[in-house]
This record gives C-alpha cells, sequence and structure tokens, in this order.
C-alpha cells in the first residue's frame, strides 16, 4: 500500500511543507507501507529545486515508518538520472519514471532510456507507464528485457495503460509471472486488478483509509465488504476521470481540505479544469457514502478491531 502524495501549495504559491507532514503523519495511521511521488504530486510543475527537496523532506517526515520513492521521470535520460541519483543521496529506497512525455521514443530509445535510470542507482526502479491519462505506452518486450537485465528485486512496474485489467495480465504473462506489479488506478480497477495478481497499488492520499479496508477484504476474501466499499471509491474515480490528471488533482485535494489536510486546494498553474460546484456537491456525497463504509469495517489500525489480516 503505496499512496502517491498530493504536494500542497500556500498562498504564495511555494510548497506547505506542515500540510505536507500531515498528509504523510495521516497516510501512515492508516496503513500506508510507505509515500511516493508521481504525477498527482505535480512533479512535472515543481523546478529543480522543489524536486529535490520534496524528496528530502518526505524521507524526514516518513521517520523510517515505511519506504519513500520518488518520481525521476524526465525530458531527457541526463534530467532523470540526476534526478535519481539525488533521491537515492538522501535517503529514499526506490525510483519511479515515465517516458518522456514531449517525445515518442522508439522501443530501443525507450529502453535505453530506463536502462540509464537503473544503472545510475541501487535502488529498485519502478517503470511507470501512465499512457491511460499521459505520455506513451511502454511495450512489454521493453519490460521484459528490463527484468531479464535488472532481476524482479531491481526492477518492478506500475502498468497504467487502457485497458488497465487486460494490460495487467498481458505484463504478468510477458514476464512469465516474475514481475511484482503495482496498479494505479486511484482504486478504479483495484478489484479487478487484484485478482490478476498484482503486488500492490499506488492511490492518491485522499481516499487512502477506503482503499487500505478495501485491500484488507479482498485478502481476506470478503466480497460482501468489498463490494461496498468499492461502489463508493470506483464513483469517485470516475468523476476525477472525466477531466484526465487535473480532474485527479481538483478532487483530490478538496477532499485533503475536507480531511482537513490541506489548508488550501491549490494547484499550480496552467491547467484546463477546476472544481465546479455541482460537482463538488456529489464528490461530497460519494466521500460521505465511503466515510460510513469505512466505520461500518473492521480494520487493522483500530484498536477494537479483532481482525489479523
Amino acid at each position: 500500500m503505496l499512496p502517491i502524495v498530493q504536494t500542497p501549495f500556500a498562498d504564495d504559491n511555494t510548497i506547505d511543507f506542515d500540510a505536507l507532514a500531515r498528509e504523510v503523519d495521516w497516510a501512515m495511521s492508516v496503513g500506508a507501507d510507505g509515500v511516493g511521488t508521481g504525477m498527482v504530486s505535480e512533479v512535472l510543475r515543481l523546478d529543480e529545486r522543489e524536486r529535490h527537496e520534496l524528496a528530502e523532506r518526505l524521507v524526514e517526515m516518513v521517520e523510517g515508518r515505511g519506504v519513500v520513492f520518488a518520481s525521476v521521470g524526465a525530458e531527457s535520460t541526463r534530467q532523470a538520472v540526476a534526478y535519481a541519483r539525488h533521491a537515492e543521496s538522501v535517503g529514499c529506497d526506490a525510483v519511479m519514471a515515465l517516458p518522456p512525455v514531449t517525445a515518442a521514443l522508439a522501443t530501443d530509445e525507450l529502453r535505453d532510456y530506463f536502462v540509464a535510470i537503473a544503472e545510475a542507482v541501487t535502488v529498485p526502479l519502478v517503470v511507470q507507464d501512465a499512457s491511460g491519462y499521459v505520455g506513451q505506452g511502454i511495450p512489454h518486450s521493453v519490460c521484459r528485457e528490463l527484468l531479464d537485465r535488472f532481476g524482479p528485486d531491481r526492477v518492478v512496474f506500475k502498468p497504467e495503460a487502457s485497458p488497465q485489467g487486460p494490460n495487467v495480465s498481458a505484463l504478468r504473462d510477458a514476464c512469465s509471472g516474475k514481475s511484482r506489479l503495482f496498479e494505479g488506478s486511484g482504486g478504479m480497477h483495484l478489484v479487478d486488478c487484484y485478482r490478476r495478481g498484482i503486488a500492490g497499488t499506488m492511490p492518491g492520499v485522499d481516499l487512502l483509509d477506503g482503499i487500505v479496508a478495501l485491500w484488507h477484504a479482498l485478502r481476506r476474501d470478503d466480497d460482501a465488504t468489498v463490494y461496498r466499499l468499492y461502489l463508493p471509491v470506483c464513483a469517485l474515480v470516475a468523476l476525477q476521470l472525466q477531466a484526465g490528471l487535473d480532474g485527479f488533482l481538483a478532487v483530490e485535494k478538496h477532499l485533503l481540505v475536507r480531511r482537513g489536510l490541506f489548508a488550501s486546494s491549490r494547484r499550480r498553474r496552467p491547467y484546463r479544469w477546476s472544481l465546479d460546484a455541482e460537482t463538488a456537491a456529489e464528490v461530497d456525497r460519494l466521500f460521505d457514502l465511503l466515510m460510513r463504509e469505512i466505520e461500518r469495517t473492521p480494520l487493522p489500525w483500530r484498536a477494537d478491531d479483532a481482525s489479523s489480516d
């Protein structure tokens, strides 16, 4: 359970590290096994200094309670390698990279990009195919080459190409079942992908308690609880997806403000979509429904929970 943190911004548009610390503490308190940065961290809208500081501060905030990984994807191999080396130097346990988003690379160039990042560090590399909403897809042949070259302890995969479930199965089979796969749909495809053998999930923080509860229900084959939790999660993510990455960011930050973790839902400009009042009202109704379902569910972090999973 490795959530991607959303980056909070203060009124002067700088990173609000106090809010980030609240976010990290809450995530760890509800069952996260670590935290990392990714697309919903708005890393592509941060400057180099901010990306470096974000990785450094996350390591400090987690304080050994779980793993920390940093998104290092960039528009050039040189940049990505520099971000990866910095992340490892400040104590990150892994790095994650998606391909450059401004160029459609040939297969050999794509492979060489990931090889360079993996060779630059000693920590694991998460190879992220976010083509379901941004960037280009990664051929399964490239993933197999990386797995064969570095092994399953050094390279893992986050396949987010559409259709996500069948793509997970195809990558699993292309790697002969030897790869570790993490889904990243925000929870919308979690049940389907769980049944296809994923190792874990990388949701946003906004619905994390619900995702953790859903994961544990899946582990104990409690389908009644699975679908009570899953349906409001799906409906919420569907509202996010209608506006792509901007939709995820707008709704997620709205909910983090509702939770009292963020003081502001501010995002870095430019963006093309904002949360209108009617969508926000539906988000709030679904969020309230999910919270009621979570309250009905045995959870490992509750003192009165007798569940052993």
